[in-house]
């Protein structure tokens, strides 16, 4: 999952990485060659761009930095963590559902995929079967029992076992 992440991130890195060197300084010089800087619309929305762009690479670098350190060693087995698949009784909705944690950037509400960061990830962090986490949301307390858990150690067993992975 997050080998898939960084793919991304490093393609959005290269991209940004070629506007700031490449196109802004052309743009930047062609609004300079124009002359008056005070009044120059071209000029101005390239240094905006530009520090956009300086910013937007910075956290892109930050957040590669944070998903190389993730670790399955340091994801709990028995307990809800980043690769869980976990079924919860919601007794506010009175059903079933099933959540997937992931990191921001895959989460997706309406697919059941929640970022460990989100309210109901952060919540459920930590629980084991028969705990009950409960969410404080914009409509009031939800009570979620979780009733089954399947943690990212049992999929890399099963992808192994199935193979699917070559162990190592």
């Amino acid at each position: 999952m997050p080998e898939q992440i960084m793919k991304r991130l490093v393609e959005e890195i290269k991209v940004l990485e070629r506007e700031l060197t490449t196109e802004l300084p052309a743009e930047i010089k062609r609004a300079v060659a124009l002359g008056d800087l005070s009044e120059n619309a071209e000029y101005h929305m390239a240094k905006q761009r530009q520090v956009f762009v300086n910013a937007r690479l910075g956290q892109l670098k930050k957040r590669m930095g944070e998903l190389a350190m993730v670790n399955l060693v340091n994801i709990p087995r028995d307990k809800v963590g980043f690769g869980a698949t976990v079924v919860v009784f919601d007794s506010s909705k009175d059903e079933e559902i099933t959540y997937k944690l992931v990191t921001s950037e895959e989460s997706d509400v309406t697919q059941g995929l929640i970022s460990t960061t989100s309210p109901i990830g952060r919540a459920l962090l930590g629980k084991q079967v028969g705990d009950t986490a409960t969410v404080v949301t914009p409509n009031g307390k939800r009570e979620l029992e979780v009733l089954k858990l399947t943690t990212i150690h049992d999929v890399v067993e099963e992808d192994i076992a199935g193979g699917d992975v070559a162990p190592g």
